[in-house]
């Protein structure tokens, strides 16, 4: 049950807070805006920045609705009408395919999942935002994906801002190197309580984050007045992993085109019309991210895109902030960059030759489509996979994946010229 939710400026801070209960456990995880100004606060009326912040809060209950995958989701928060209760609904059973894959759960049966509310009106002030300046606000993560938008906007003289949700080391190293400015700091804590269920063995499992992140990153865009929110997702996101219950399960989902076209709409009906959110990246592979990538060679100690260096078992375990070497991400990204990057330079970045690693051939083959099923992970396309190690094997830079474009993106004319210009002049 989504009980309530809070928000108080603190200093400079403007903190969020929100209320969940599951059964007699209650949650309140946390969010902090960091930098506020007086003049934010001033441009946005109370409902207005109510209605967001609910919106917050109804994209952080998949992290604690998996516990115990409850029938019923009670909205006690605020109002959501049909359609907006048909976006819920759907996000949650697209987003978290792989968490019902994983623990075994037919999401397909009737009646598997109902969302009723129950709470007031908070959305009936819409378009809040009347002629928001045209800066361009670029969450950024530890990987190569961010790094490439933000080199490619600063070179075109685009006047961008990082955004950063809980700073990790790699997030600083790149924002050092970028040189764009202050970023703007977003800090999100979950209920340490979830945390104990998930040592306790209640269901745990993978959720939409980036779908997490489109909200918070419109309600920064909005705070901060910014026009554009531009996500550095690719074309790769789009193809699934494997089919259950009839149903193509995407890891990558709320990365996804699919999932792009649908939070847009519902932005623009229910958020705030004027906000612009993209993928800048989204014409492009992610082959042709990593061959613009690697003419980037500051950031090559810099970067990280190794989940497995971030977790920490729910809290049993410090996190390693290091490339495992192990894992299908790794893989991934060494068999991408090593058709433009050295051998020796890869080297220096994962601490050994992943192509020497016999341990690794089963991986291999899943991410190329011959054995199994592609990774549930942030990775390329098998297709992808398949021609990096072709040109890996002929010491070839070229093939015609490197020079696709696809058409089903949101870039306005001025992006889609500025990342064509870049695949010629860098590519």
């Amino acid at each position: 049950m989504y009980k309530g939710y809070s928000w108080a400026k603190k200093g400079r801070d403007l903190h969020l807070s929100f209320d969940f209960s599951v059964h007699d456990i209650r949650f309140h995880p946390k969010v902090v805006i960091k930098n506020v100004d007086a003049a934010s606060f001033e441009r946005l009326a109370k409902r207005q920045l109510d209605n967001f912040v609910f919106h917050l809060g109804l994209m952080e209950i998949p992290s604690y609705w998996k516990a115990t995958c409850s029938p019923t989701i009670i909205v006690e928060a605020g109002f959501l009408n049909k359609e907006q209760i048909a976006f819920w609904k759907d996000l949650i059973v697209c987003g978290m395919g792989e968490f019902f894959y994983r623990n075994h759960i037919d999401f397909t049966k009737p009646n598997f999942l109902t969302i009723t509310s129950t709470g007031s009106v908070l959305n009936s002030v819409l378009n809040l935002v009347k002629h928001p300046q045209k800066r361009v606000l670029v969450p950024v993560g530890g990987g190569k994906d961010a790094v490439v938008t933000l080199e490619l906007l600063k070179k075109a003289g685009v006047p961008v801002t990082p955004f950063v949700l809980n700073q990790k080391p790699e997030q600083k190293r790149i924002l050092g190197l970028a040189k764009v400015g202050k970023p703007i700091i977003v800090e999100r804590t979950i209920d340490p309580k979830l945390l104990e269920l998930n040592r306790k063995g209640y269901l745990n499992g993978h959720t939409p984050f980036s779908a997490y992140l489109a909200f918070l990153s419109v309600l920064c865009a909005v705070v901060f007045d910014y026009k554009y929110v531009a996500l550095s997702n690719e074309r790769s996101s789009n193809e699934g992993n494997i089919k259950y219950h009839g149903k193509i399960i995407n890891h990558q989902y709320s990365k996804s085109f699919e999932f792009e076209k649908k939070f847009r709409q519902y932005s623009k009906k229910y958020l705030a019309k004027n906000i612009e959110y993209f993928s800048f990246l989204r014409p492009l592979y992610e082959l042709q991210i990593a061959k613009i990538f690697a003419r980037y060679p500051k950031y090559f100690p810099a970067f990280l895109s190794c989940n497995e260096a971030n977790k920490t078992k729910s809290g049993t375990k410090k996190p390693s902030g290091k490339w495992c070497g192990k894992c299908a991400k790794c893989l991934f990204v060494w068999i991408s960059l090593y058709p433009f990057v050295k051998e020796k330079q890869l080297v220096n970045i994962f601490k050994k030759n992943l192509f020497k690693d016999q341990a690794l051939i089963p991986l291999i083959e899943q991410l190329t489509g011959e054995r199994g099923f592609k990774p549930f992970e942030c990775v390329g396309t098998t297709k992808e996979s398949k021609v990096a190690l072709a040109l890996s094997r002929e010491k070839k830079k070229d093939h015609k994946i490197l020079n696709s474009w696809n058409t089903k993106h949101f870039l306005s004319p001025q992006f889609s010229k500025l990342l064509k210009t870049a695949m010629i002049t860098l590519v």
